[in-house]
């Protein structure tokens, strides 16, 4: 199965639909984006634009995802920015913390990203709260 992202003006992803494999294929059996778009365009009698994307993240970055948008310049697809602060990586098509994450200090514990702090900070399950708890938290 082919999937198509669906984008409004502003290349926002509003839709991400699945077209069989068969319907973009050409003459000789490969399958042509092209042809995708144009059965889209068929099928919804619109102009819509719409833009393959991976399931498997073969091509293009992230799979596209709604609220995510297309970045023409790099012909990826990015989901929404997970913080303010984060920051587009256009090397590895991703978004990434102003600061790098470290490894947790104890062997049960996860990192966890503070935007109002904006910083990493560790947490740990606590069994007799039954919740986690922040490392270093009086």
């Amino acid at each position: 199965m082919a999937h198509f992202a669906k984008l409004d003006d502003s290349n926002i992803v509003v839709d991400v639909l699945v077209v069989a494999n068969e319907d973009i294929l050409d003459e000789n059996g490969d399958e042509q984006e092209t042809i995708g778009v144009q059965f889209l365009h068929n099928l919804f009698g619109t102009t819509d634009d719409f833009v393959q994307t991976s399931f498997n993240n073969n091509f293009r970055g992230s799979y596209a995802s709604i609220g995510g948008h297309y970045d023409q310049q790099l012909d990826a697809f990015f989901p929404e920015q997970p913080f303010p602060s984060w920051l587009k990586d256009t090397t590895n098509l991703c978004w990434s913390a102003p600061v790098d994450c470290p490894e947790p200090q104890d062997t049960n514990g996860v990192m966890s990203w503070d935007e109002d702090a904006l910083k990493w900070e560790e947490y740990v399950y606590d069994e007799t709260l039954q919740d986690n708890v922040r490392v270093g938290a009086t």
